[in-house]
């Protein structure tokens, strides 16, 4: 099957591709879907798809990103890309100040699309928020700590394999296999 990764992150299409190579054919197509709001990252990414589908018309994948921190009753949430534009991880650790606990997860939702219909697959990634430390990634990397090391620390091989957005994947690929497996199998009258 060929599948459309539907993102204006090119990085982000070779990273799934990578992820689902040997499984899946997969393709870039950078179409700009419209930012829909709401609480769920998992109902954003299925609006996404929704609409990525009305346009396309074939089995496509697109995902959504969260960072709930928890003191903050899990904001910035779904706005975390707008809220980092706009405060940055200094921010953030400025609204964090003095708070002894700075639980925080981050979250995505893999929505994916065909003709019947939309399924939506999740992967969490639990941390802490902490002082910056480290040269790689991007966005919240530096300050956002998994097992005593910050995304940043982290080797993007590694990341590559633990992140939010992995774990989406994983979930993914798992079901999918299963949808692929079940087609090539010869069905049984009972």
């Amino acid at each position: 099957m060929r599948l459309a990764v539907v993102t204006s992150n090119a990085h982000k299409a070779e990273e799934v591709a990578v992820y689902l190579s040997g499984l899946l054919e997969v393709e870039h197509v950078p179409l700009e879907c419209p930012e829909f709001r709401h609480a769920d990252v998992g109902e954003i990414a299925r609006e996404k798809a929704r609409y990525a589908y009305q346009a396309l018309r074939r089995p496509l994948i697109v995902d959504d990103t969260a960072l709930f921190i928890d003191v903050l009753r899990g904001f910035p949430g779904p706005y975390a890309a707008y809220v980092h534009d706009t405060i940055g991880n200094e921010g953030i650790l400025k609204l964090l100040e003095g708070v002894p606990d700075r639980s925080a997860r981050f979250e995505t939702a893999i929505a994916f699309a065909r003709e019947d219909g939309i399924r939506v697959f999740r992967g969490v990634l639990p941390g802490v928020i902490v002082e910056p430390r480290g040269s790689g990634g991007f966005g919240y990397d530096p300050i956002f700590e998994r097992d005593g090391r910050t995304l940043a620390e982290i080797p993007l091989a590694e990341k590559s394999r633990i992140s939010h957005r992995a774990r989406a994947l994983e979930a993914f690929r798992t079901w999918i296999e299963g949808e692929i497996a079940g087609r090539a199998s010869p069905r049984r009258n009972c």
